[in-house]
């Protein structure tokens, strides 16, 4: 705090923290991060501000990182538990959906990649955002390595790759920058890149999760209008326990289950072609029949696969007519015509009870 306060408001009042902006200061290891609190009309101005304010206290000993944010608190429309949803929040979107898993480490984000891809190939205008704020991995899936453009200042341009528009706070941040965000600076971030990305006409907008079923999950089911979502899980009994979890919260809040993914279903030796069931096989086949949805297929544990998604071009664009590709595309049609035979959706209502 003794730092900021070299760091002056531009505008003559004083300095930062004499002036109350500051607030949200978190330091964990050497990591630093806090909140500059601006009007939203000077938002754009005071970027300057707050790169002195980051570089003051990265100077101080023993800091390792530090992330400042600029926030802008706008009057809340009164008696509403949730920004509008449809043509009002996401115009020129038709459907959006969610990939998730109840927890992390089954694929979820390779999934999410590879279906958007898939629905792409299928002639949709498809758009992803990585909702995955402490982990971002579409940079590296997706085998970008530039921020997005932003020409007023106002609107964030999607980064166009593999045919699909792409956000994420990966591209924001460096890659090795910790996000130490508490919850309300994760969802503020979260309603960012939905409001304030120019996603422009999508049939589709995949949402990849982050895995479990906290804040940024609920935040996301209550205040966009979900098409539906789709289940990623292992095999295995414990994973399937999680899924079950993620499952639930989505019907709690009103949105329907597209249906359940098995990831590294089973695994073909290269060199022998021997198959091995190493998570088990048919879990999430009978788990699905047991919720009453539907089983969108299987994806197997596959070196490809691991390796095209590592190296920026995922299996779907990388070997198109590969068994691994066509297992995607599969499921993405599938999912397509789920989303055609539904129609579109308004945001679920919160009911106290």
């Amino acid at each position: 705090m003794e730092t900021l306060r070299a760091i002056r408001d531009p505008a003559g009042g004083g300095d930062i923290v004499a002036l109350g902006m500051v607030s949200g200061i978190v330091v964990r290891g050497g990591n630093v991060g806090f909140t500059i609190e601006v009007d939203p009309a000077r938002g754009p101005a005071l970027e300057p501000l707050r790169k002195a304010a980051e570089e003051a206290v990265r100077k101080l000993p023993g800091v390792l990182s530090v992330t400042a944010v600029l926030t802008a608190h706008r009057a809340p429309v009164p008696e509403t538990p949730r920004r509008p949803a449809g043509p009002a929040y996401l115009p020129g979107v038709t459907s959006v959906i969610a990939v998730a898993s109840g927890k992390g480490g089954v694929g979820k984000s390779t999934t999410a990649v590879n279906l958007a891809l898939a629905l792409a190939a299928g002639g949709r205008a498809v758009g992803i955002l990585d909702a995955d704020i402490f982990g971002p991995s579409l940079p590296t899936m997706m085998g970008i390595r530039r921020r997005p453009a932003s020409p007023d200042g106002k609107k964030i341009i999607p980064i166009d790759q593999h045919g699909l528009r792409c956000m994420s706070i990966g591209f924001m941040v460096p890659e090795e920058t910790p996000m130490i965000w508490r919850g309300p600076m994760v969802m503020g971030a979260l309603e960012q890149m939905l409001r304030d990305v120019e996603w422009g006409t999508l049939d589709v907008l995949v949402v990849d999760m982050p895995p479990g079923t906290g804040d940024a999950q609920l935040t996301l089911s209550q205040r966009v209008p979900l098409a539906g979502a789709v289940i990623v899980s292992t095999p295995q009994d414990l994973a399937l326990i999680d899924a079950r979890r993620g499952l639930n919260m989505f019907r709690k809040v009103d949105v329907p289950v597209l249906g359940i993914i098995e990831n590294m279903s089973y695994f073909i030796c290269p060199h022998c072609g021997g198959r091995s069931d190493i998570f088990t096989h048919g879990g999430a086949r009978k788990e699905a029949e047991r919720l009453g949805v539907e089983f969108l297929g299987e994806i197997p544990l596959d070196m490809a696969i691991r390796e095209t998604a590592d190296g920026g071009t995922p299996i779907v664009i990388a070997a198109p007519d590969s068994p691994q590709a066509k297992a995607y595309a599969a499921i993405a049609e599938r999912i397509g015509a789920r989303l055609a035979a539904d129609g579109g959706r308004a945001a679920p209502r919160i009911v106290v009870q």
